[in-house]
């Protein structure tokens, strides 16, 4: 399969999404958030996307040049309005506001509303836990998991994710989907025409199935049943009903043709110093490192993502046909999408 370096990637995959219509500030922040997952291995998050954004932009689902405002103030919050773009560039301002106000008043929670898909959530807190700071990050998205009980779409796979800094080494990492298995990847199942195990997913009439199309149109199953459908009705509530976006079951499907997604997503950020300090933080984090390293197997959090991208920084492996869509969008030549 043919490499390319990250450089190469981000900007091809920004010349494709500057192609469709998105703003020069928006396509390379949209690319460097695809190329970051991909470089961690995060392939149903990577540049495999990059096709569905386009469409989105072509298709006005997506402002490709939206430019985010912040719309409401107040202490240690603060509301960004995507107006109806991608969401990397508003992300960005509410990291950006979360820092700065979790620094003068200890936490911060920010908001983002009116976006796009969200991303690998953990890549959005990569500068929290640079600034030494405690992250957290929340999305819904459209429908995916059905309300305990029911058959029916309703809640999105909402993720969850948090980083933790250490005083030396990298941050421990949880980012986590609140499906057995992440929306991306089926839809890679999808685009191969392969089937999914059976168990992942239900199909639009609540049957379990093993077609990736039925799955993406249809609802997945919650990590720990109904503890993760209580995990999504809570960061559910936390995205839409505090940043008036609009609830998972309100946005349309991003597989099927549909209005502009309105979806919601939520940062918090804390610091060490404004409670036991950062000096008891670093001691106490690391102590809890120390004991689950004594054990054989135990893997830190984040680990993983952090080896393959340290791997990915000479150059980045793509299929010959992710590459071939890569170069056509980039290009503006008809052909499939």
């Amino acid at each position: 399969m043919p490499k390319l370096t990250i450089e190469e990637l981000t900007d091809l995959t920004a010349r494709a999404l500057r192609r469709a219509g998105a703003s020069k500030s928006a396509a390379l922040a949209a690319a460097r958030a695809l190329v970051a997952a991909e470089s961690e291995g995060l392939s149903g998050h990577g540049v495999s996307r990059t096709a569905l954004y386009a469409q989105h932009v072509r298709e006005g689902r997506v402002d490709g040049r939206a430019k985010p405002k912040i719309v409401t103030r107040k202490g240690a919050t603060c509301l960004v309005d995507a107006r109806g773009g991608l969401a990397y560039e508003a992300g960005a301002v509410a990291v950006k506001e979360a820092i700065a106000r979790a620094r003068r008043y200890g936490v911060a929670f920010c908001g983002v509303t009116n976006s796009h898909h969200f991303g690998a959530a953990a890549y959005h807190l990569a500068p929290v836990a640079e600034a030494g700071l405690v992250g957290l990050a929340f999305t819904n998205s459209p429908a995916a998991i059905n309300a305990w009980g029911g058959k029916r779409a309703l809640y999105g796979t909402n993720p969850i994710a948090a980083v933790f800094p250490r005083g030396g080494g990298e941050p421990l990492v949880v980012d986590l989907s609140l499906t057995e298995v992440v929306r991306g990847k089926i839809m890679l199942y999808a685009k191969e025409d392969k089937p999914i195990p059976l168990g992942w997913a239900l199909d639009r009439d609540g049957q379990p199935t093993t077609s990736a199309q039925a799955a993406l149109t249809g609802s997945l199953a919650a990590i720990g049943g109904m503890k993760g459908t209580m995990l999504a009705l809570i960061v559910e509530l936390l995205c839409c009903a505090l940043m008036g976006a609009a609830l998972s079951f309100e946005n349309d499907s991003y597989f099927e043709p549909g209005g502009k997604p309105r979806i919601g997503h939520a940062v918090l950020a804390i610091d060490p110093d404004a409670l036991a300090g950062h000096d008891v933080y670093f001691e106490r984090v690391e102590a809890l490192i120390a004991r689950m390293l004594e054990e054989e197997g135990v893997r830190l959090p984040g680990a993983r993502r952090q080896a393959a991208a340290a791997a990915a920084r000479e150059a980045i492996e793509v299929s010959d046909a992710q590459l071939a869509e890569l170069e056509r969008l980039a290009s503006g030549r008809a052909g499939p999408a």
